[in-house]
């Protein structure tokens, strides 16, 4: 797993590098924010530490205009009296936050706490089936289901669009962009026809003339 770290003070960099060392984790850290959104566009990773007042802007900014749209868990290092806002971005997505000075241990637990949630988004449950988007494995009752990889790839556009419809040039641009194969709709149809088959679960909708969908239960 990898973190990012958004911080100037270079004391808490050095404590919190130490700490986390010792850990599964592996942190980097960026001392600005111009220096991060540099790093977050060629490096992939799983949750960012971030603090509010860094040299060049405001962590509350930067993760409202920037950091939000790459849906990467984000925990705020803060000042006691920044709770007004805080609760501000919790309700903008922020997965949580914690006030200086605080316990390494503790924000390492918050962490833990973070990837954990977020790992369990990932993997989807409806009926019998359950979904992993990380891994692209389908199950049906605990039992992995074998799938082409195109099956697994338009089941993939369909989980991650729950409750929405997926039109069919959708999915066809989207074969297009794996194979390089032209297909039309009459295949579409073949290959969600062989997908009921396999899963033998009533949980893809078809929306006559327009596409496929699958419904949240919840």
């Amino acid at each position: 797993m990898n973190i990012l770290l958004i911080e100037d003070n270079l004391n808490i960099i050095k404590g919190l590098a130490f700490a986390f060392s010792k850990s599964e984790y592996n942190l980097f850290y960026k001392t600005n924010i111009n220096d991060a959104k540099n790093f977050l566009n060629t490096e992939k990773i799983d949750l960012i530490i971030l603090d509010v007042m860094l040299p060049d802007g405001n962590g509350f900014n930067f993760f409202k205009d920037f950091l939000k749209s790459k849906e990467i868990p984000t925990i705020f290092l803060t000042a006691r009296d920044d709770e007004d806002e805080i609760v501000s971005q919790l309700m903008n997505g922020a997965e949580d936050y914690i006030t200086k000075p605080f316990s390494t241990k503790e924000l390492i637990a918050r962490v833990n706490k973070v990837l954990l949630r977020s790992k369990n988004k990932n993997i989807i449950k409806i009926k019998d089936i359950t979904f992993d988007l990380d891994r692209m494995i389908l199950k049906k009752d605990n039992h992995v289901i074998n799938l082409t990889s195109i099956e697994l790839k338009l089941l993939n556009i369909l989980f991650l669009n729950l409750n929405k419809v997926v039109r069919r040039g959708t999915l066809i641009d989207a074969i297009f962009d794996a194979t390089g194969n032209y297909v039309d709709d009459h295949t579409i149809t073949v290959y969600f026809k062989r997908i009921r088959e396999k899963i033998k679960t009533d949980i893809i909708i078809t929306i006559k003339g327009v596409g496929y969908r699958i419904d949240d239960e919840k």
